[in-house]
C-alpha cells in the first residue's frame, strides 16, 4: 500500500467521530453500482479526507460539485473492484491484515500496539482502519490478478532490455561495502606515506586475526562516515567511488581488501553484503540418497531404529546402498532410485534431516537419526554450485518491465470495467 494511500485513510477514518452523528440521523444512496451501493456518508468522509489533504499542501480545493464527482467516480471504481474481489473469493486473511497493519505501524515508527493506542487517541476507530485496510488489500489483490493475465512481456523485449545500459544497470548486483580511510598528513613526504601504509597494512592483519572492524572504523577512519561505522550503504558498483568499482564485483561477503590509495590516504574495504544475480543466482544443491524406516504397527520406535541400525552396518560391511534402499527403505519415492532423492536445494527438507545431510561430508554414511518420517541414514554422494544467474537476471527484467506497463494497462482497465457496469448516479 503505497503511502498516499496510507495517509488519505487516516485522514478519511480520522473524521468519522466528526460527521458520524450525522450519519446516524439521516443517510442516503448517491449512487447505484451493479449489485453495491453508494452512501452520502462515504461522500461526506471521503471530502473531509480530500479538503485536508490539500489543505496540508495548501492547495486550494475546486468547486465543491466538480469535487464530488470526482469523489464518487473514485468510489465507483473502487466498488467495482470489491464486487469482483467478493465474486472471485479474495479473502484477506486476519495474518495478513495483522501484516499490513504492522508494516503501517514501522513506517511511523512504532509498535503495533502503540500505533493503535495513538490513532484511537486521535479519535480514529482502529475497527474501521483495519476494516478499509482489508478492503484495500482486496482490491489490490483483484488488481494484480488482472494485470497477470493482461500484460505480456516477450523473451525479445527482456533481451533488449538486458542488452541496454538502463537495462544493464538496473539489473546490476549490489554492494555493501564498509570501509576505513587512514589519511596522509598535510604535506605528507614519501616517507610519511609509506608509514601510514605500514599502518594500514598493520591494521589489515589486526582486522584478519579477529579484530572488530566497525570498532576500527570508529577509531581510526577519517572518512565522514566513520561514525556509521564505515558504511558504505548499498551501492551497485557504478555508484561506487571509481577506485572501488572493479574490486567490490570480486570480493567475497566478509573479504577485507586494502590498502588502496588514493589522493587523500589508503583505504581498507570490507564487504559486508552483496545482492543481485550473482548472489543469488548461484544456487548451492546437494545430491544424496536414504534409506527410511517408518514407525508402524509392525515396527515400534526401538525396533525401528534397530533396523535402521542393522541395514546401515550392512552398507559398511560391504552391501550396495541401492540394493538395500529398493528392498527396504519406506520412502516411495525414492526406494526405487535405489534412495536416490536428486540434486535440492537449501530448505527442501526436514530441519532434522537438512541438518544431518549439512554435517556430513561426502561419501560418508551418516549416523542413524530421527525426524517426524521415522529413522534415517544418508550419504551426500555430490555437491555443487548451480549458475542461475541468467535466469534470475531474465526474471530482473520481466518484472521490472511488467512494472513499467502496469499503470497504463490498469487505468485502461478501469475505464473498461466502469463502461461495461450499471452506474446511476444520485446527486
Amino acid at each position: 500500500m503505497t503511502t498516499y494511500r496510507v495517509l488519505f485513510l487516516l485522514l478519511a477514518l480520522g473524521s468519522i467521530s466528526q460527521i458520524q452523528a450525522s450519519t446516524l440521523i439521516m443517510d442516503k444512496i448517491i449512487a447505484v453500482v451493479d449489485e453495491d451501493v453508494i452512501l452520502e456518508s462515504e461522500l461526506k468522509l471521503r471530502r473531509v479526507a480530500v479538503q485536508s489533504q490539500l489543505d496540508s499542501v495548501q492547495q486550494s480545493l475546486p468547486p465543491e460539485d466538480i469535487l464530488n464527482q470526482q469523489i464518487v467516480e473514485r468510489l465507483v471504481i473502487e466498488s467495482l473492484q470489491l464486487q469482483m474481489a467478493e465474486r472471485g473469493g479474495v479473502r484477506i486473511s486476519d495474518e495478513e491484515l495483522n501484516g499490513a497493519m504492522s508494516s503501517i505501524a514501522q513506517q511511523n515508527r512504532l509498535s503495533l500496539a502503540d500505533f493503535r493506542l495513538q490513532i484511537e487517541n486521535d479519535g480514529i476507530s482502529y475497527v474501521d482502519m483495519r476494516d478499509q485496510i482489508r478492503r484495500e488489500l482486496a482490491i489490490n489483490r483483484v488488481q494484480q490478478g488482472v494485470m497477470r493475465r493482461r500484460i505480456q512481456v516477450s523473451e525479445q523485449e527482456i533481451k533488449n532490455f538486458l542488452s541496454s545500459e538502463v537495462g544493464e544497470l538496473i539489473t546490476a548486483d549490489e554492494f555493501r561495502l564498509s570501509h576505513i580511510l587512514l589519511p596522509f598528513p598535510v604535506d605528507a613526504n614519501a616517507e610519511a606515506i609509506r608509514q601510514v601504509k605500514k599502518d594500514a597494512e598493520k591494521l589489515i592483519d589486526d582486522l584478519n586475526q579477529g579484530a572488530d572492524f566497525n570498532t576500527k572504523a570508529i577509531e581510526m577512519s577519517a572518512a565522514p562516515d566513520a561514525l556509521d561505522f564505515g558504511d558504505l550503504g548499498w551501492r551497485k558498483a557504478v555508484q561506487l567511488p571509481t577506485m572501488f568499482t572493479d574490486i567490490a564485483p570480486q570480493m567475497e561477503i566478509g573479504e577485507i581488501r586494502g590498502p588502496i590509495k588514493s589522493g587523500s590516504g589508503y583505504h581498507i574495504l570490507k564487504l559486508m553484503q552483496k545482492r543481485g544475480a550473482q548472489a543469488e543466482g548461484q544456487i548451492p544443491q546437494t545430491q544424496v540418497r536414504h534409506i527410511l524406516i517408518k514407525i508402524s504397527e509392525i515396527l515400534n520406535d526401538e525396533e525401528a531404529e534397530d533396523l535402521a541400525e542393522s541395514l546401515r552396518q550392512e552398507i559398511v560391511n560391504g552391501r550396495d546402498f541401492e540394493e538395500l534402499a529398493k528392498l527396504n527403505s519406506d520412502d516411495p519415492g525414492s526406494a526405487l532410485s535405489g534412495g536416490d532423492l536428486g540434486w535440492n536445494i537449501a530448505g527442501t527438507f526436514v530441519p532434522e534431516f537438512e541438518g544431518q545431510m549439512n554435517n556430513t561430508e561426502m561419501n560418508v554414511l551418516s549416523p542413524v537419526f530421527r525426524s517426524q518420517h521415522g529413522y534415517h541414514f544418508l550419504e551426500v554422494t555430490g555437491k555443487r554450485i548451480e549458475d542461475f544467474s541468467d535466469r534470475y537476471r531474465m526474471g530482473q527484467a520481466d518484472n521490472y518491465l511488467r512494472n513499467q506497463k502496469f499503470e497504463e494497462e490498469l487505468q485502461t482497465w478501469l475505464r473498461e470495467i466502469r463502461e461495461d457496469a450499471f452506474v446511476e448516479i444520485r446527486i
